[in-house]
């Protein structure tokens, strides 16, 4: 049994597709994966990757998406134009936030930035497919699987899986990755961006900072082994057992 699982992807489908071959070499065309989320934003390609997943889900490749917080944001603002994600310390409008990357999703989409706030909404809503936003609003929380548990964020420490909220789903960093506590399944991880794919005992994060400048990681999970895939082949991922300040 192997489970493989890819990092936050932040709008870069060529670091996607990437991915995606060394996971075919390595487990084969049907292998099973799963993304932790963020697929737009920061980027230049945000919908390019949403058509890339749907048409990979549509053909039944078994691939699974979990929700990120950067996913909540395009199709709320679309929704509810006003809508300003609770998780944000800055409590700034998606739009209006000089680093969580909107104008960049926005124009993959077509969509002329430098308009009046007005009329770059009416334009979102006719540019971005309906599809599209139904998508990314709908994605699961979490994928629970018998290697681990895949989730955007992680989670609340001591909370059962079915009481875990999604703002702590999608957003959660105090408490979590400092926490040395057993969740039971392994949790797998992005959210936090880090240097490279690290094992922490407790939890893998596999966020390795595509959205800036640095590989896609994708990550190969057996029972007992985690392995990070690169182009040379497979690197082993030793649990650290340390907490991530």
């Amino acid at each position: 049994m192997r489970l493989y699982v890819i990092g936050d992807v932040h709008g870069h489908l060529d670091k996607l597709k990437a991915a995606h071959d060394r996971i075919f070499r390595d487990g084969g065309r049907d292998a099973v994966i799963a993304h932790v989320g963020d697929l737009i934003d920061r980027g230049p390609d945000s919908r390019g990757v949403v058509e890339y997943l749907m048409a990979g889900q549509a053909e039944g490749r078994p691939w699974t998406v979990t929700r990120g917080n950067h996913d909540r944001f395009l199709p709320q603002y679309l929704l509810q134009p006003d809508w300003v994600d609770p998780g944000l310390s800055s409590k700034l409008h998606w739009t209006l936030h000089s680093g969580l990357g909107a104008p960049e999703t926005l124009r993959s989409y077509g969509v002329d930035t430098a308009l009046p706030p007005e009329r770059m909404l009416a334009e979102a809503k006719r540019a971005v497919p309906a599809e599209h936003a139904t998508f990314l609003a709908s994605l699961p929380l979490y994928f629970l699987h018998p290697l681990g548990l895949v989730v955007h964020a992680g989670v609340r420490p001591g909370v059962d899986l079915q009481d875990q909220v999604e703002e702590d789903l999608v957003w959660i960093r105090q408490g979590f990755l400092n926490s040395l506590h057993d969740h039971g399944p392994l949790v797998i991880h992005g959210h936090t961006a880090i240097q490279t794919a690290t094992h922490y005992g407790n939890r893998l994060n596999v966020d390795g900072g595509a959205a800036y400048g640095r590989p896609l990681c994708a990550v190969v999970i057996e029972k007992g082994a985690v392995h990070l895939l690169t182009d040379d082949g497979r690197v082993p991922l030793k649990p650290e057992n340390l907490p991530c300040d």
